[in-house]
């Protein structure tokens, strides 16, 4: 009689089949009860999914594009670290950053990768994986307004305000009064100011970071609100040498706990490998040394400090 031996069934190997074979009379019988088997366990190799991750592409260090047309940045170095470590393929796409999430949504792509901090608003809408970065934000005024920037490396967690942070908003609202203030369409930093400052300033909105940078370059915008390591690199460029920085460094609130990757909320599966695969690179240092290879700064979560 036939005798047919399963080996170990695995999610990245195919399953092996033994088959040890008798009179030729009952090969027929055997290729059905092979198919049979193979039906029913569909084979696993070459069939793992490709994992698409999407980034803007235009905000370094965390994300750009170079001359090429190729992405780069903490985020991509961060993800293509991360695949490797759960053994899978993956591939980056760039996307605009107000429809970053709708596209995701609709599957266009797997994964946002892209700077995008953990909030509760976005959490009604997508999944997240745990932070894999942590940071701040900070605004910039153009020099020749001589406004007196205070104290810039003052930190004010908007999760915590005590009467010392209050005041230093204060401060912020009465300088900043008057003037236009840019921002990234659909972005918490957006969401921020219209909430600190939206009765005394003009705020204005861009459907890119480039383009907030182009205008304050030009002087057709007063200031903006974005990420404290998008605004250095800026500061270090000829087109960015006309502006500072102003005011404390902002975290916490509307910008919730940290930078995570965002998933579709049905894919619990992947957003768990993403979690394990985060928590090894953030234990053994591998995202403290990426965040000081583009930031030059450790922005690692607090598990690895």
């Amino acid at each position: 009689m036939a005798k047919l031996k399963l080996g170990p069934i695995a999610d990245d190997k195919p399953v092996k089949v033994t088959v040890e074979l008798p009179a030729p009379l009952h090969r027929d019988l055997i290729a059905v009860s092979i198919a049979c088997v193979i039906a029913a366990f569909p084979a696993r190799a070459g069939t793992e999914r490709t994992i698409s991750i999407a980034t803007e592409g235009a905000s370094p260090p965390w994300d750009g594009t170079d001359e090429n047309g190729k992405l780069y940045g903490f985020d991509v170095d961060v993800g293509l670290e991360l695949c490797n470590r759960m053994k899978v393929k993956c591939s980056f796409v760039a996307q605009d950053w107000d429809g970053i999430i709708p596209a995701l949504l609709v599957g266009k792509y797997d994964v946002i990768m892209s700077g995008m901090a953990i909030t509760d608003k976005r959490k009604q809408q997508i999944a997240f994986s745990i932070p894999y970065a942590s940071g701040f934000n900070q605004f910039v005024v153009r020099k020749e307004l001589g406004l007196d920037a205070g104290d810039t490396k003052e930190q004010v967690n908007l999760s915590t305000i005590g009467d010392k942070q209050k005041t230093t908003i204060e401060r912020v609202r009465s300088t900043l009064s008057g003037k236009a203030i840019g921002v990234l369409r659909s972005s918490n930093s957006e969401a921020v100011v219209k909430q600190l400052l939206g009765d005394v300033v003009t705020v204005r909105s861009y459907d890119s970071l480039d383009n907030l940078k182009l205008d304050l370059a030009a002087g057709r915008v007063d200031g903006g609100l974005a990420d404290y390591f998008t605004w250095r690199d800026f500061l270090e460029t000829p087109d960015g040498s006309s502006a500072v920085f102003f005011g404390p460094e902002l975290k916490g609130g509307l910008w919730g706990p940290g930078v995570g990757a965002g998933m579709r909320k049905d894919d619990t599966e992947l957003v768990n490998r993403f979690n394990a695969a985060i928590e090894a690179a953030t234990k053994d240092g591998t995202i403290k040394a990426l965040s000081l290879k583009w930031f030059k700064a450790d922005i690692a979560p607090a598990l690895s400090k």
